[in-house]
């Protein structure tokens, strides 16, 4: 990284000061920023929510305690806030409810004065989640908790986070593994829960017996009672009335041999279902018949009725795929383009951004990955963003993805990397490139 030099960020007016250092690897496409240069073992959440806030003035991110390994159940992390105004950053929570991929699931609601994260109760080992006000420092706790927020704050979804490990390390919240429930077939008493964030009452929105039942086309689970069945990814569309939740399953058997320490990936099998927020209109939108193809990452499409997701649909290479929220309709987005990492198609219908897993064959090879922008009309991509994502832990649920995360105004890009000996946070300005 580079000398510091002003920032501008906001979705009205321009917030300007000189506390970031530019980043300049590479020689980058566009301006970026680090906005956590003196603050180690930083990332934001994910690819389908932004960390800067409705204003655009705060950046929201979590600070891991160490880099080097997982955490056990108890350990705490900060939620941290970084003021893209005057560029000072502070920890405004501690919280045991996390894991290294995604850390607290820090959310924003419909204003800077919402902001959701997980913590877990260690007497009980029950997660929640908090609403925090970062200016003013009240809190108030939720019944649930939180994986996804509505855009307009007013409900948080979220399947059960204590079993998430059972399928995959590293999204949900750390607990002792003898207190995860087992799901043998569909449960009725399990799925995907619903928190009202006015009052913090929470509800079993979607058990994953009734996802099973009423799905149209049909989950293809053979034999389902002889599998455990379990919820993982849950995401609102941006207009807040629909929701894409995935299911994950794998053989049962007499013995358990799934826990957060080693899991038999080719066995596991995958669906994502569509819901209206009213909790009708269910629909398996891509089944386990595409899945078993290899594919990875869906999200919405900013119109909220399409999704987009990586998928080997030719089952010779992933490719950058499109599905309704029915199921109709799946087909390329492009036929020679290679699909990797984390994609979002812009609003202006014409422009993919993703980045790109370190193992990947649209990586540098040298622990380097592109952020790649690609021209849905022409097939055109460019590079637009080199940074370093390889780390000294080889435990591949430490990895470091980028998760490339558009702002409110889909013109600040922010991502993750390996810099300078930790975990840093860049902004990217694409004013350039979508002007």
């Amino acid at each position: 990284m580079q000398v510091r030099e002003p920032f501008g960020i906001g979705k009205e007016h321009l917030m300007t000061h000189d506390n970031f250092p530019r980043y300049r690897d590479f020689d980058p496409r566009i301006p970026v920023w680090c906005v956590t240069p003196d603050r180690p073992g930083c990332i934001h959440r994910f690819f389908d929510n932004s960390p800067i806030s409705p204003s655009g003035r705060y950046l929201a991110v979590f600070q891991l305690p160490f880099e080097d390994r997982r955490p056990e159940p108890g350990e705490s992390g900060n939620v941290c806030i970084v003021d893209l105004q005057t560029g000072k950053d502070r920890v405004v929570a501690e919280t045991c409810g996390w894991e290294p991929q995604m850390g607290a699931n820090v959310n924003w609601g419909g204003s800077d004065h919402e902001l959701f994260f997980n913590d877990v109760a260690t007497t009980t080992w029950q997660p929640f989640a908090w609403k925090l006000d970062p200016v003013t420092g009240n809190r108030q706790r939720m019944e649930g908790a939180v994986y996804h927020a509505s855009p307009d704050g007013r409900w948080l979804i979220s399947a059960n986070m204590t079993t998430m490990r059972k399928t995959q390390p590293g999204y949900g919240v750390c607990i002792p593994s003898e207190a995860m429930r087992r799901n043998l077939g569909p449960a009725e008493d399990d799925g995907f829960y619903l928190t009202d964030t006015s009052t913090g009452s929470t509800r079993l929105f979607a058990s994953i017996a009734d996802l099973v039942r009423r799905a149209r086309p049909p989950v293809l689970i053979e034999n389902p009672e002889e599998h455990e069945i379990y919820g993982f990814h849950s995401k609102f569309n941006p207009q807040s009335n629909r929701l894409m939740l995935s299911l994950r399953w794998f053989p049962a058997t007499d013995k358990p041999r799934w826990d957060m320490f080693g899991i038999d990936r080719s066995a596991v099998r995958f669906a994502w279902v569509t819901i209206g927020l009213d909790g009708e209109s269910v629909h398996c939108a891509v089944g386990p018949e595409e899945w078993e193809k290899g594919g990875h990452h869906a999200t919405w499409f900013p119109d909220g009725e399409r999704l987009s997701m990586n998928l080997n649909i030719d089952r010779d290479v992933l490719r950058f795929v499109q599905v309704y929220a029915n199921g109709t309709g799946l087909r390329k987005m492009l036929s020679d383009v290679v699909g990797s990492g984390h994609p979002t198609v812009h609003p202006d219908g014409r422009h993919l951004l993703t980045d790109t897993y370190t193992w990947e064959n649209t990586s540098f090879g040298d622990g380097t990955i592109p952020l790649r922008w690609v021209d849905l009309d022409t097939g055109e991509e460019e590079a637009i963003v080199r940074v370093n994502t390889r780390q000294p832990c080889e435990d591949s649920v430490m990895r470091i993805d980028p998760h490339p995360a558009w702002d409110r105004t889909w013109r600040y890009v922010t991502f993750n990397a390996f810099v300078d000996g930790t975990r840093r946070v860049f902004v990217a300005d694409m004013k350039e490139l979508i002007a």
